[in-house]
């Protein structure tokens, strides 16, 4: 068995990006663009459609230029549906343009831009009721915004179940409960960091793997078996 630095390596040789990193998103810069690009992100992720969907529908909105609430504000319903059409968003188009742009109204009526609504949140769980005051932005949208946020804002949000099954798998932890989880992950991060990663990293990489593999019962197929520890007994 390898030992947990190694596991850890590998897991982000693998995984190496987040997916605001994939998309070409600058967290770290703590610009508002950046932020926001990310929110529209989280926002196209956390439907029940297809991640490649997502990043497509993702990648025309930046063709288009359509990157600011002003922007969406200008360009209308029709446009967005269009938008999201060419991206593949077909299914939940109409009802996505909609929410969309009375998102944008809220953001620039209420508080002007993403970085003052944290500037004027309390602490985490302010953080996330102000966030799901807006239309359609539910648990799920919130936990993958801040997930890659921790350490830029003052974000905890628990690990996902993809999250906590692989790390379990990968014997990093020893608990299926959220809140332990994520403080023993914390733990083994500052343990075993690796240079030019971040946490989030780790925990974007377990979570692919989780996500993809583990809760897929893809074991046969998954680029990480030689380092896993169910594999290696035969489970």
């Amino acid at each position: 068995m390898k030992n947990i630095k190694e596991i850890i390596k590998i897991l982000l040789q693998t995984f190496p990006q987040t997916y605001s990193e994939e998309l070409g998103i600058d967290l770290k810069s703590k610009k508002e663009g950046e932020i926001f690009n990310w929110f529209l992100a989280s926002i196209l992720f956390a439907h029940r459609i297809g991640e490649n969907i997502a990043k497509k529908t993702y990648t025309e909105f930046k063709g288009e230029k359509l990157l600011t609430p002003e922007k969406m504000l200008d360009a209308g319903w029709d446009e967005l549906v269009r938008v999201l059409d060419n991206g593949g968003y077909v299914r939940y188009d109409f009802s996505t343009a909609s929410a969309l742009l009375e998102i944008m109204k809220k953001l620039k009526a209420d508080y002007g831009s993403l970085t003052k609504l944290h500037e004027q949140s309390k602490d985490q769980k302010d953080l996330e009721d102000m966030l799901k005051e807006f239309k359609r932005v539910g648990p799920t949208t919130v936990n993958i915004f801040l997930r890659e946020l921790r350490d830029i804002w003052k974000a905890e949000p628990l690990p996902s179940k993809f999250t906590v099954i692989a790390a379990n798998n990968l014997e990093l932890i020893k608990t299926k409960d959220p809140d332990k989880a994520l403080n023993q992950l914390k733990k083994v991060w500052r343990k075993n960091k690796i240079k030019n990663k971040t946490f989030s990293n780790f925990e974007t990489a377990l979570l692919r793997l989780g996500k993809d593999y583990c809760n897929k019962n893809k074991c046969k197929i998954c680029r990480l078996q030689t380092i896993c520890p169910l594999k290696k007994k035969g489970l």
